[in-house]
């Protein structure tokens, strides 16, 4: 059975919908108020911010097993032969596409009357989505069972999950001390829709039969949920779409609660430790849910015919029994009970050694470098050092190691860039600027530069840009 057209449409689609989760370059960017959502407990040297609603996006895409160019080269080779070697049997389970969007909706911030607590606030919309290859089901789909005698299928290689919500938080950052500044965000989630199909386990077989040429085995503890989609389909169906999701990213779908933890340590006056864990929550499921499970065993040998005694009846429906047959072995049943999905958490950690000319910061507050040895405000030209992220996936974590080196020219304008290796890619090089143009706080980040020389050549990307408005108090 070759059904390539279905195989091709089936990795497009999910190429379209999937993204990668680091934000190594907005990491300790302290300059951009968005740092303060992948660590909470971030130095902060302004008085208020507030971003511009809508403007601030991040997106990601990634793939660790193939890109457009592996397929679609123009090479002279054949696009089924490309497509056996370097998707069917080139890619491994492990092999992924991965990632988020985000979308803020709105966001701000403020220091309290006592000068050391900042709080913050906001609303953002997100997609996380992850797909692993289903490499065995691919190859039996791909070239049937006849020539795969004694072959076990894994089921198991299925693995995917995915999610859009709304995310309401609220934030307190407190500065300890010089040294210490630690901050904690409380997080609600709004599901919008949710589908996962992440603990698969059992195997197909095709095996010489005893009263037929093959017997073929089927061996399935399988599980596909869903939240929010049979609404979405019957709004779309009725012209209400925009309605129900609407509804559903504002408390009208399935909740749940996280939180947020991070903080910043100076282990010296130029060396600061940082680290962050993110998204420690859940989402209970309860309304408008399917669960579709397929679990059980069997082993059937197909249309059995033993003459003359299939005579006796013409009528028999041959195909249909054994239809039934494997339906009473293997039960395909369909239900509602809700369920809960954990958000994947996401660990952050960096060192960071500060040098150079000392920049005074904007904050307003006796607090330059000559007053009682304090160095709050006190920001370096040259900053370097690593960044380690992990995200947990349903195959294990999923981690990367960065390398930054950060430039400030004064309080205007600050350039980081990055070196990063993951699952994806080993020459991913960042850039990120930030500019500070009064009260106007514009920046832009973009990933893996090296990729735009030719996009369906790469298989990592992303972007990030954002617009908000800060101020630092000054009289």
């Amino acid at each position: 059975m070759r059904n390539n057209g279905i195989l091709v449409l089936a990795i497009l689609l999910v190429c379209i919908c999937m993204h990668g989760q680091n934000k190594q370059l907005l990491y300790d960017f302290n300059e951009i108020p968005q740092s303060l959502m992948v660590n909470p407990g971030v130095e902060i040297d302004y008085k208020w911010y507030a971003g511009v609603p809508v403007s601030n996006i991040s997106f990601q895409a990634g793939s660790s097993g193939v890109d457009v160019n592996d397929l679609f080269l123009n090479d002279g080779l054949d696009f089924t032969d490309k497509f056996s070697q370097q998707v069917i049997y080139g890619m491994s389970p492990r092999d992924e596409l991965s990632g988020t969007y985000q979308v803020e909706l709105l966001s701000g911030g403020f220091r309290g009357r006592d000068e050391d607590n900042f709080y913050s606030f906001g609303i953002y919309n997100e997609g996380d989505a992850i797909g692993y290859w289903f490499r065995d089901l691919a190859i039996l789909g791909f070239e049937g069972n006849a020539n795969n005698l004694n072959r076990r299928f894994d089921l198991s290689h299925l693995k995917t999950r995915g999610e859009m919500m709304n995310v309401f938080h609220f934030g307190v950052n407190k500065r300890m001390d010089d040294q210490l500044t630690v901050g904690v965000r409380a997080k609600i989630y709004s599901s919008i829709f949710d589908f996962n199909s992440t603990k698969n386990d059992g195997y197909f077989v095709t095996t010489q039969g005893q009263n037929n040429i093959f017997a073929n085995t089927l061996v399935s503890d399988m599980e596909w949920r869903i939240s929010g989609i049979p609404s979405i389909r019957e709004a779309e169906k009725d012209g209400t779409l925009a309605n129900t999701i609407t509804k559903r990213a504002f408390f009208g779908g399935n909740l749940g609660i996280g939180t947020d933890l991070g903080f910043t340590y100076k282990l010296s006056d130029q060396t600061v430790f940082t680290a962050s864990l993110l998204d420690l929550g859940f989402i209970y499921h309860s309304n408008d849910v399917k669960r579709y499970t397929l679990k059980g065993s069997a082993t059937v040998e197909g249309v059995e015919i033993i003459l003359p005694d299939a005579l006796s009846d013409p009528n028999q429906d041959f195909w249909e029994d054994l239809i039934d047959d494997v339906e009473a072995l293997i039960p395909f049943e369909e239900n509602d009970k809700s369920y809960v999905t954990f958000r994947p958490t996401k660990l952050n950690a960096s060192i960071r050694h500060n040098w150079g000319e000392q920049i005074q910061s904007l904050e307003n507050c006796d607090c330059g470098p000559n007053v009682s040895g304090s160095t709050r405000g006190v920001k370096y030209a040259n900053s370097a050092g690593g960044h380690l992220y992990a995200i947990n996936r349903p195959r294990g974590p999923q981690v990367a190691l960065t390398a930054f080196y950060q430039r400030r020219i004064g309080n205007v304008l600050a350039l980081k860039s990055t070196y990063t290796v993951d699952k994806f890619s080993f020459t991913n090089i960042g850039l990120g600027l930030n500019l500070q143009a009064g009260p106007v706080n514009f920046y832009v980040l973009a990933d893996n530069l090296l990729g735009y020389q030719n996009l369906a050549n790469s298989r990592y990307q992303s972007f990030q840009f954002g617009l908000n408005i800060i101020s630092w108090g000054k009289k």
